[in-house]
């Protein structure tokens, strides 16, 4: 495992816990944050978190501007828990793959109910 993909892992555990505890953004608040990936740029400058939201159908948008307006004070809470030299900028990435999960996994449903009938 090289240093970019402990600092991806790193940055995941940290910032699940980060965002479990809270951001007090109205527009956060209240909703299930997941943290699927992080991504590191090579030099370190810029990370990628792609987050999946629950309980907020169709506001998913509204919920990214909440977490990327709050990137500052995500980064002072994660220069606590990470020693790194500098902290690289977050920018949120809304990532669809549990909501198309669960609609393939609808339509499987339906198909074996449809079968049982």
């Amino acid at each position: 495992m090289n240093r970019t993909d402990r600092i991806n892992a790193e940055l995941k555990k940290q910032l699940s816990i980060v965002l479990r505890d809270g951001v007090n953004d109205p527009r956060v608040a209240g909703k299930i944050i997941c943290v699927t990936e992080v991504s590191v740029d090579s030099d370190l400058t810029l990370a990628q978190v792609y987050v999946s939201v629950l309980g907020a159908q169709g506001r998913e948008k509204e919920v990214l501007d909440g977490l990327n307006s709050a990137e500052g004070h995500i980064k002072s809470c994660l220069k606590s828990k990470i020693k790194l030299r500098s902290m690289p900028a977050l920018r949120f990435i809304y990532d669809n793959s549990l909501d198309y999960g669960m609609k393939i996994s609808r339509i499987i449903d339906e198909i074996n109910s449809e079968k049982k009938s």
